[in-house]
């Protein structure tokens, strides 16, 4: 889904810039949002130049979240554009069953190429941070991450320019990522999870779907 309209799951990208847009709202006519999305490939998709993908998904509480990749703001913004792409965002709309929120972000960093479109377990955790590069550099130590969690196939961080953060985070299943919540991580590490971490949000997308350019 794009800038106020709409696109589909999954994507990775190994490297460059990246655009992310957040999009957020609730829906109890879940099977028929999954329905339309996918439809989009053919109903809109086709010209969706810059589109990598997204990572989509519903909580236990019929919140929609839908993590969308572009090349850049301006692919997202032109296919926004796009009157086949208004058309289907009007028909998104039409299932939500209120507002829809949309978040941009420039400033994108992949763990990992970003994830896996093989996931069975999605978790989306969004907050606020005064220095993302802690976080950053975080994620960027992948050696240290992937043997203390092996079951994490990838992560994006997408940050706003009011330092609000939403990193999405590919599990191989949500059994495994259960497991790997309860060890007790360095100290180092467990610091700056405390700071970042505290009053963040956190979704749960125990069904994810996903779909790649």
């Amino acid at each position: 889904m794009g800038t106020p309209t709409a696109h589909p799951p999954g994507g990775r990208r190994r490297g460059g810039n990246m655009f992310i847009q957040i999009i957020e709202g609730k829906c109890t006519r879940q099977d028929e949002l999954r329905e339309l999305a996918s439809k989009w490939r053919d109903e809109a998709g086709r010209g969706a130049v810059g589109w990598l993908g997204g990572t989509y998904g519903f909580t236990d509480d019929d919140r929609f979240v839908g993590v969308v990749r572009f090349e850049s703001r301006e692919a997202a913004e032109a296919n926004s554009r796009r009157p086949e792409q208004s058309q289907w965002a009007e028909k998104m709309m039409a299932i939500m069953d209120g507002p829809v929120e949309f978040h941009d972000c420039n400033d994108v960093t992949l763990m990992m190429d970003g994830g896996s479109d093989s996931a069975g377990f999605v978790q989306i955790i969004r907050g606020r941070i005064d220095d993302p590069s802690k976080l950053k550099e975080l994620m960027g130590d992948t050696d240290m991450l992937h043997e203390m969690r092996p079951e994490i196939l990838g992560a994006t961080l997408a940050i706003e320019e009011d330092g609000t953060f939403t990193e999405t985070i590919a599990f191989t299943d949500e059994a495994s990522a259960r497991k790997g919540e309860r060890l007790e991580p360095p100290e180092e590490v467990r610091s700056v999870l405390d700071s970042v971490m505290a009053g963040a949000t956190f979704y749960d997308l125990h069904h994810p779907w996903f779909e790649s350019a």
